[in-house]
């Protein structure tokens, strides 16, 4: 017979959901958070620290909160070529970036969803809150009670059906549910709570898959060496002893998701939820060095490339470009829009711009750059100077991936 739960979960995915799963609230393990913020992983996400206590007890968020029901979106197209990489001096985008702002497109259905809450069970809109990857919620850890995956060596939540390409979405609730079972009862390792990895086997690809070594033991992602990090959440200069590294990554990295064997599993998507903005990934490098204000606000507005704003595009840009380049010599085509940008009224664009040219042009770089090395006078760029004159760039470096 079916139940007012059953009713919900079809009524959820009529509205986009691809997955509906419900958890009991209850403890949460504090340990690996914990771990993790004490070894300052979370680089300058201070907002981690802050709300760390409400992320472990539901009950500081919503009081009475009894379950959780935890959402997925799958964003895998089913196209299988975009498993493969981007033509050689093309920029990579993260998979997620080439769509609508997820939090925007999603929202909606939320608030849907909470109407169904109140129509079938009776709730106030005081009985629940959801959340799209935006507030206090260990969004993996509840998904993965909730039965949607497992927690992988690369920290995601890996799903059997849809790989590692679930946007996560969650709503809290005083209405109790029956709990949906867990992929697997038992933790990896017998007396512990430890269950990330409870599929993965002795598959370690995504861990050797990371350039930038920041996967230091199986489901912790140290932000500080993260391209993801790097890319869009600094706000200052990207360390230069990771810059090489970072490749063709503009924005974002799904290296150590797309290199989950889980993926060959991958359904498409239905996409009811998401908006593609695929003509982001027909940008070329010399486009978004040129970039303006209103050219960028035009290209990325809806887009979670908005955030980023137009310095850290052109940062990034740069990064990109010095690692395209790398050793192509001062007549390279790359070395003339990156000398104007080594002139741009963000110290940090200038500052990168340095890098690049340098990067790309090698002993030629500081004939190039005479004028505007005469010009700076910013001390985080002058040390940009500094750095690439002692270390020589000698671009004999790897490009990246």
């Amino acid at each position: 017979m079916q139940t007012k739960q059953d009713d919900l979960r079809q009524r959820l995915a009529a509205l986009g959901f691809d997955v509906v799963r419900f958890a009991r609230t209850g403890a949460v393990p504090a340990a690996g958070l914990q771990h993790w913020l004490a070894q300052g992983f979370q680089a300058d996400m201070a907002w981690m620290e802050r709300s760390a206590v409400k992320r472990l007890d539901p009950q500081l968020i919503l009081p009475g909160a009894r379950s959780v029901i935890m959402l997925g979106v799958n964003y895998w197209d089913g196209n299988e070529a975009s498993r493969r990489p981007a033509r050689g001096g093309d920029p990579v985008w993260a998979r997620y970036a080439v769509y609508q702002d997820y939090h925007d497109t999603i929202k909606p259905a939320l608030v849907a969803a909470g109407r169904v809450l109140e129509e079938l069970f009776g709730a106030r809109e005081c009985d629940y809150r959801y959340y799209v990857d935006a507030g206090p919620v260990l969004e993996r850890g509840w998904a993965e009670r909730a039965g949607l995956g497992f927690l992988g060596k690369n920290g995601m939540l890996i799903s059997r059906e849809f790989g590692n390409w679930l946007l996560l979405a969650g709503i809290l609730t005083r209405v109790e549910f029956e709990a949906d079972e867990r992929l697997r009862s038992e933790p990896v390792r017998a007396g512990t709570e430890a269950r990330v990895g409870l599929l993965c086997g002795k598959c370690t690809r995504c861990i050797a898959a990371c350039p930038t070594h920041a996967i230091p033991e199986p489901g912790l992602v140290d932000a500080r060496r993260c391209i993801s990090y790097q890319t869009i959440e600094n706000k200052g200069f990207i360390p230069q002893e990771l810059r090489p590294d970072i490749g063709r990554h503009l924005f974002g990295c799904d290296l150590c998701l797309a290199a989950c064997p889980w993926n060959r599993f991958a359904q498409a998507g239905r996409g009811m939820l998401l908006a593609a903005r695929f003509g982001i990934k027909e940008l070329t490098l010399h486009e978004l060095l040129g970039m303006t204000p209103a050219r960028f606000a035009d290209v990325f507005r809806g887009t979670p490339i908005k955030r980023l704003k137009l310095p850290r595009l052109l940062r990034n840009a740069c990064v990109v470009a010095g690692n395209v380049g790398a050793g192509g010599g001062p007549a390279h085509a790359l070395v003339a829009p990156l000398l104007r940008l080594a002139v741009h009224p963000e110290p940090m664009v200038r500052g990168h711009a340095v890098w690049a040219v340098h990067r790309i042009a090698g002993e030629k770089a500081s004939e190039l750059l005479n004028a505007a090395r005469e010009a700076e006078t910013e001390p985080a760029v002058l040390a940009e100077y500094a750095n690439v004159a002692i270390a020589g760039w000698r671009t004999t470096h790897s490009s990246g991936r």
